[in-house]
């Protein structure tokens, strides 16, 4: 009789494992050192490209905070303390103890705050080393700019071209990092972080095996699921815009209404330029437009400009201060389908379509813009 009572509980407890569903929720907390109570904590996820804020929460009187998330949608996410610091984590079935500094106590502030550690699990192991070298390559980037100003101050002509060259390797340090955790990590599910900072042109071989790798472990894992179709669908459109293919179609509208598009200019060579008027760099680059313009015309070459603001208003009224003279339109809800039709999350992004609408150039800056359509207008 006692040997089946025994079996009969030990029966139970496992019918009752198997029925009940590990909790979609973890739990946050930490202390901050120098809390701005003015704000709140704010957690944020981008999807399909844009940040979205999913909660938020307040933070004690004595600087602590304890928060319970749910995580029905895991992933990456971002906490943001008070405006003053925040941290990339990953959001599954770890319980995470984070610790901020906060607010900048110093007489001159800094946007400048200090590295964040995660005490997690395993998937935030992962989170820890790409926040860390997020985080050091930001302090490399402002020491060469800093260098390089010391270096060029008495010839300010010579800083862009030289700082533009340490960027870039430090771009490709920051890519090589990025695959050695990918490979170091490549049984983890947060190892999606790092490969979503790696790219198909250099790194296609990598990506596609840690992806088999974790579907091998997981084939039902939802963020996997999404990031492989998210990355079918990337790879699709990088397709449609590559040099010889015919430019993806949109028509939008000028100030004044009139729907413009590619088709528009066909049997013309086209400069298309996608900018907005809060881009500094998309700004800098209007002067040598106008002198493109200009020198172009003439020889049957259009320019088209789109612009990705979010506010109709901003992009009237950069409109009135550049005084750019082809033509201007606007794309819709920020330019975000535009983004990924083209294939392009940096302004400007400026491109080149000839006389049959194909792109025969793209990712131009400065003087290859007028050494492409030399180019061009020389067969």
């Amino acid at each position: 009789m006692k040997i089946q009572l025994t079996i009969l509980v030990a029966l139970i407890m496992a019918i009752s494992a198997c029925n009940t569903k590990q909790s979609d929720q973890i739990t946050i907390s930490g202390k901050v050192k120098f809390p701005d109570n003015k704000y709140k904590m704010y957690i944020s996820q981008f999807r399909d490209g844009e940040r979205v804020v999913t909660d938020s929460f307040q933070v004690a009187e004595d600087g602590s905070y304890q928060y319970q998330m749910n995580t029905s949608i895991p992933g990456e996410y971002n906490l943001d303390c008070q405006k003053w610091q925040s941290v990339r984590f990953w959001a599954e079935d770890e319980n995470l103890s984070i610790d901020f500094r906060g607010q900048d106590t110093a007489r001159i502030k800094i946007k400048n705050p200090p590295f964040v550690y995660i005490n997690g699990g395993p998937k935030n192991e992962v989170m820890n080393h790409l926040n860390f070298v997020n985080y050091r390559s930001y302090q490399l980037i402002i020491g060469l700019s800093q260098t390089v100003y010391k270096a060029t101050k008495d010839i300010p002509e010579k800083y862009g071209p030289i700082a533009g060259q340490l960027y870039g390797v430090a771009a490709d340090d920051d890519a090589a990092r990025y695959r050695y955790l990918a490979k170091e990590y490549a049984d983890r599910n947060s190892v999606l972080a790092v490969i979503g900072r790696l790219k198909d042109k250099t790194d296609k071989e990598l990506i596609d095996e840690t992806l088999a790798t974790l579907k091998k472990a997981n084939p039902s894992y939802p963020p996997l699921l999404k990031y492989i179709k998210d990355k079918e669908e990337a790879r699709a459109a990088a397709e449609k815009v590559k040099i010889g293919k015919v430019a993806p179609h949109f028509s939008y509208p000028t100030p004044d209404g009139a729907m413009v598009s590619p088709e528009d200019y066909k049997g013309k060579i086209v400069v298309v330029d996608f900018w907005a008027s809060w881009c500094g760099p998309c700004r800098n680059e209007i002067p040598h437009l106008k002198e493109v313009y200009e020198k172009y015309q003439s020889k049957g070459v259009e320019m088209l400009s789109v612009s990705i603001d979010k506010k109709k208003a901003d992009w009237h009224k950069a409109l009135g201060e550049e005084n750019m003279e082809w033509t201007q339109v606007l794309a819709p809800n920020a330019g975000k389908q535009t983004m990924k039709d083209y294939q392009f999350s940096g302004i400007p992004f400026i491109i080149i379509l000839d006389q049959d609408g194909k792109i025969v150039a793209k990712q131009l800056r400065g003087k290859e813009i007028d050494q492409k359509l030399d180019e061009l207008l020389s067969k």
